[in-house]
């Protein structure tokens, strides 16, 4: 009888914190459209799979009365639990208690699953909803963030880190999914800013919502801090479980091989590059024609729009792909492209994921905006990631490939293994037109047709530069290849790289152009 007694009162314990802030709370968090804490954890992870820990913490602050303020679990739930049957760990922010605020208990949980899922090497998926740090406690509050963002920091490169954001992420509290993976927004529900509408008001004396300031879209297409944008809240959790059956549970293993399968039927290779080299296509057509299923799954899809970057499958096996985007400013590097191309080959590399580069562009984007952005420095970045990789790196000249923009797409100078081009490859130090311009500048100007010779000169270019013959000559390319041919070239590469090492030079680290 004693027994059943305790395991009464652990069953009216555990049902009383269950109900978090309370039925008016929870009412009210999903009257603006969104699941409580354990509701979101249990939409993500595998049936029956989620086992919490940490249930009874309570804070332990005095001041402002809070000694007499019940917070059950502090306002953040941990635990872990399966996605697909592989291990992770999760925290999710509880906003309907006390805002989901951050105090000290709240973040030692937090960092105590940090702790657990870099132990046990496995990812690690944070659900921020909450108003920010717990101002009654204090200092507390901002040592709390700090040993977030040290483990953040600590784990990069070695689990991969999940940021979803489903409510306010505010003031200090944004860094910790900034220095994460991947961060995951949902439309009308996600914020992230680090000073509020108000504070802007006062100090700037400018009306602005904070949907503008800092909402989904903004985030997803302007700042290019969020990875995947979704619609909803399902949407988003189908998102995150996508990802993580493209990519490994830690950096000593790899993504789980999956059966072979060829792509569509509707997408043809010799059919998707126009004739013309002044016009556009979509590149993710030649991705969707090269991989598994034709499965390719996009990130940052609405960032950048210039270059394209997502997994897809090779023979089974998880692919990194960077391409550039003729549909958008005719594929050229810029200060966002190139960034966003930097960060997605770094995570390849940490996390032994192969990756196939697919190159058409005229080159970086010219301008004084570029120049005063910092295009010099942002664009050494991919010159910078691109040469520390040590997995796979395959290439693929599909058009044009001019100056500083051929080195930069993993060419086989920045060490490429393997670089294939199809025949339409342009490979030169600048476009045909204007090369032709400065090489032949005075027989075109001496010319009694000036026009007709500067024709003349940039056929002659043409035929002299404007393919890939001058560059597989000298060994810069490995094989000219017709496009039909590419996934049979690119899958053997990959069987044969399967087993690259590659030795640097014995250092503490590198220092990238941040």
């Amino acid at each position: 009888m004693a027994v059943e007694k305790k395991i009464r009162e652990l069953q009216e314990k555990r049902s009383k914190i269950l109900l978090g802030g309370g039925v008016q709370a929870i009412e009210k968090q999903k009257a603006m459209g969104k699941r409580t804490a354990r509701e979101r954890i249990m939409a993500l992870l595998d049936k029956n799979s989620f086992n919490e820990y940490d249930l009874f913490v309570e804070h332990d602050a005095r001041d402002f009365d809070m000694e007499n303020k019940s917070l059950p679990s502090d306002g953040v739930i941990i635990g872990s639990g399966t996605i697909y049957g592989a291990p992770v760990a999760v925290f999710a922010q509880d906003f309907t208690v006390a805002g989901g605020s951050l105090g000290l208990m709240h973040s030692r949980k937090i960092t105590k699953i940090m702790d657990h899922a870099l132990k046990m090497r496995m990812p690690l998926i944070g659900i921020n909803d909450s108003g920010g740090a717990r101002i009654q406690e204090g200092v507390n509050s901002l040592a709390g963030y700090g040993e977030i963002f040290f483990r953040n920091t600590i784990s990069s490169g070695v689990i991969p880190q999940i940021s979803v954001i489903l409510g306010p992420c505010a003031g200090g509290a944004v860094y910790s999914p900034a220095l994460t993976d991947f961060v995951f927004v949902v439309d009308n529900i996600s914020k992230m800013f680090i000073t509020g509408p108000e504070v802007i008001k006062t100090v700037l004396g400018e009306e602005i919502s904070m949907e503008e300031l800092g909402g989904a879209r903004v985030h997803s297409e302007v700042t290019g801090n969020a990875h995947f944008f979704a619609k909803s809240e399902d949407e988003c959790f189908g998102q995150i479980k996508r990802l993580i059956s493209f990519i490994p549970r830690n950096n000593s293993l790899r993504a789980k091989v999956s059966e072979t399968h060829e792509p569509l039927n509707e997408y043809h290779l010799d059919k998707i590059v126009p004739d013309d080299p002044t016009l556009p296509y979509d590149v993710r057509d030649v991705i969707m024609a090269i991989v598994d299923k034709s499965d390719f799954f996009e990130i940052m899809e609405h960032y950048a729009r210039n270059i394209v970057i997502g997994f897809g499958r090779m023979g089974g096996r998880t692919t990194g792909f960077v391409a550039n985007q003729p549909l958008e400013m005719a594929g050229v590097l810029d200060v966002d492209s190139s960034d966003k191309a930097a960060r997605f080959i770094r995570y390849c590399d940490a996390f032994n994921i192969p990756i196939i580069t697919l190159v058409d562009l005229p080159g970086y984007l010219p301008g004084i905006d570029q120049e005063h952005a910092g295009v010099i420095r942002h664009g050494a970045k991919v010159l910078y990631a691109y040469s520390e990789a040590t997995v796979p790196k395959l290439t693929v000249i599909l058009r044009k490939a001019y100056g500083g923009g051929y080195i930069a797409m993993s060419s086989r100078h920045l060490r490429a293994d393997f670089v294939f081009a199809w025949p339409t490859a342009e490979i030169a130090v600048m476009g045909p037109e204007g090369a032709a311009n400065i090489i032949f500048r005075k027989e075109i100007m001496s010319s009694d047709d000036p026009d007709k010779t500067r024709k003349q000169k940039v056929e002659e270019y043409k035929a002299k530069f404007a393919n890939p013959y001058v560059a597989a000559s000298r060994g810069y390319i490995d094989a000219v290849i017709e496009p039909s041919e590419t996934r049979r070239f690119l899958l053997h590469a990959m069987q044969v790289s399967e087993n690259k090492t590659v030795t640097l030079p014995d250092k503490k680290h590198g220092l990238p152009p941040f």
